[in-house]
């Protein structure tokens, strides 16, 4: 009898499988530059695609260059963020803007230490942009992509911590080929998004599930501590959100009494208005009025 062939290798596979299963995101479309990766993936922590999307685009129309966001008051770049939440990232884009403008002639660097050393850049940013900005070869491990290797390599249900083998195991599962190798960062990423989800993993959908020692372990439930689910109602966030709503609103000064309609509880609306002055979010005018930053 004619021995089967040798299994394609996990990366490989999931290369493959990514070339027809991808979503068309415009950050992924040919001729995407650096810079519209980098503004993709700032805004895309702890925010899903579908919120990302149309402000992705509105932003890249409008600011296409490092320059342009440089150049615009930090008040109508928050103003321009929206709802995507987290809203210091938008300043921390802005700053990164402005070193890129000022250190670098306006174009984003390929070097993963020169981009790490930008405002507002860690380690997963720096390389994903390497990556998928320049075409580089770096392993990019997010959450979705440490669940994948977790399940895949470690037959493990969760990730659990970050680890400093994390960057070398994505690597170990990446083709030899260079070109392949950048297609595979963004192919285990999807994968973690789409097939291999925290809470009901779609196995039969998955171009590697015979070779998961997860699965061949028979799916072991988590035996770490749960997950904790992440509240929104009633939170800082929240109110930070509602008081930066009415501000957004305004393009003028408003008074204290407006804020005031944004939140009852008067001593958490308090504590939020003052972490808002200090995060550089608002500011207070010489008459006693606030608005976002000038």
């Amino acid at each position: 009898m004619t021995p089967a062939p040798p299994a394609e290798p996990a990366g490989e596979a999931i290369v493959d499988w990514y070339a027809t299963a991808a979503r068309d995101l415009p950050w992924r479309t040919p001729g995407v530059d650096a810079w519209a990766v980098l503004v993709s993936e700032v805004m895309l922590q702890q925010t899903p695609v579908a919120r990302v999307e149309p402000v992705w685009r509105e932003w890249m129309a409008r600011w296409p260059r490092p320059a342009d966001l440089a150049a615009t008051p930090p008040g109508e770049v928050i103003r321009a963020w929206g709802k995507l939440g987290y809203p210091r990232r938008a300043l921390r884009l802005r700053e990164a803007a402005v070193a890129v403008t000022e250190r670098h002639d306006g174009v984003v660097p390929a070097d993963v230490a020169a981009l790490e050393a930008l405002p507002g850049i860690g380690t997963y940013t720096a390389r994903a942009v390497a990556c998928f900005g320049y075409g580089q070869r770096q392993p990019v491990v997010d959450t979705n992509v440490r669940r994948v290797v977790a399940r895949l390599v470690h037959g493990r249900a969760e990730a659990g911590n970050a680890r400093a083998s994390d960057l070398s195991d994505i690597a170990a599962l990446a083709p030899e080929d260079d070109e392949r190798a950048v297609r595979f960062s963004v192919a285990v990423m999807e994968l973690g998004a789409l097939v291999c989800v925290a809470r009901t993993p779609r196995c039969g959908a998955c171009p590697v599930r015979d070779r998961c020692a997860w699965r061949q372990a028979g799916s072991p439930a988590h035996d770490g501590p749960p997950r904790r689910v992440q509240k929104f109602a009633g939170t800082d966030r929240q109110v930070r959100g509602r008081l930066l709503d009415v501000l957004r609103a305004a393009h003028e000064p408003v008074d204290a009494a407006a804020l005031d309609a944004a939140w009852d509880d008067a001593v958490q609306r308090s504590r939020c208005l003052d972490s808002l002055l200090t995060d550089g979010l608002v500011e207070q005018t010489a008459d006693g009025r606030f608005r976002l930053p000038s």
